[in-house]
């Protein structure tokens, strides 16, 4: 049997998480290095001809730290001698790309509608603060663990970036008082806000994330929006497919020699509120997008062959008020 073949009985049933209370770490450690994941497939969406989004902080973001993540990025990464690992890299840069795009115009259609504070939570390497065209006198909040902000404000800063509107690292851990961090840095609750959870439920414990959407809307004014990244995790069930692209992403760090493994950085409770009937229940009014129509309207549509492997998830639009 080749290492990418797999038995019924080689299947795991369900990923352990390593997370535990209060873990915290650097950009290129656990949750931390995720948001190099993300940004590495940002940075090759925007060197393609036909690319759907552009960030152009991104690859700087992402070679900084290191050579393996820099490979990581590229535009087209001829180091895969796997042709099945080649389309399910393919296929995660086509959501990542199509999942900024939807929360790119998610925060163009705020800023129509007169909103001029932003929140976004666990902002991980997002440079929206740098590359989005910002109406005048907009402030961005972006909280995240200290060290993750701090990699982005000196890697930015060493190469002359400058934000497009006015940018307020919040360092703090979001199972912490973040509120209370947050107001302390300027925040303005009775003003209407654009929040963005994105890329973030399934790092925090179902009960965070209740806890986080009761704090969202304490915080939030009448004309507040929000948007929200609402993964399915049941796609991760135990199937020959679904062992294979294990198989493949353990291939691909172990041969770029990176501790990445997302499965087991996320929590996976069978009992797990659902994000849009939480956030309804709070009084937002939501509009669901299925990650696999909106990609497959922006061109980018999931291989049936690999709809086992493919990123499945919820993307939510909000609005609190009349």
């Amino acid at each position: 049997m080749s290492e990418l073949q797999t038995s019924a009985d080689d299947i795991p049933s369900d990923i352990a998480s390593v997370r535990t209370p209060g873990d915290s770490w650097a950009i290129t450690e656990s949750v931390g290095a995720t948001a190099l994941g993300v940004a590495a497939s940002r940075a090759s969406e925007t060197a393609q001809p036909d690319a759907l989004i552009h960030d152009d902080f991104a690859y700087l973001l992402v070679s900084s730290a290191g050579p393996a993540w820099a490979m990581l990025a590229s535009p087209d990464p001829d180091w895969f001698d796997d042709p099945d690992a080649r389309r399910a890299h393919l296929m995660a840069r086509n959501y990542q790309a199509v999942r900024t795009h939807f929360f790119d115009e998610y925060f163009t259609t705020a800023m129509r509608d007169g909103v001029r504070q932003v929140v976004i939570l666990a902002s991980g390497l997002d440079s929206r603060a740098y590359r989005l065209e910002w109406r005048a006198n907009t402030v961005v909040f972006e909280i995240d663990q200290p060290k993750v902000l701090a990699y982005k404000s000196e890697t930015l800063q060493a190469h002359g970036a400058v934000p497009k509107a006015r940018r307020h690292p919040v360092p703090v851990d979001l199972r912490d008082d973040w509120p209370a961090a947050l107001l302390a840095t300027g925040f303005d609750p009775t003003t209407a806000t654009a929040w963005l959870a994105e890329g973030l439920l399934p790092y925090l414990p179902g009960e965070a994330q209740d806890r986080l959407f009761d704090r969202i809307t304490e915080l939030s004014a009448v004309g507040s929006h929000v948007a929200v990244e609402a993964l399915r995790l049941d796609n991760a069930d135990a199937t020959p497919r679904r062992a294979a692209w294990r198989a493949r992403t353990a291939q691909m760090r172990s041969r770029l020699g990176l501790d990445l493994n997302v499965e087991a950085l996320t929590y996976r409770e069978p009992d797990r509120p659902d994000a849009a009937r939480s956030l309804q229940h709070h009084g937002w009014q939501v509009d669901i997008v299925d990650s696999a129509d909106e990609m497959a309207r922006l061109g980018r549509p999931v291989p049936a062959d690999m709809a086992e492997e493919a990123m499945n998830s919820e993307l939510l639009r909000a609005r609190l008020g009349p």
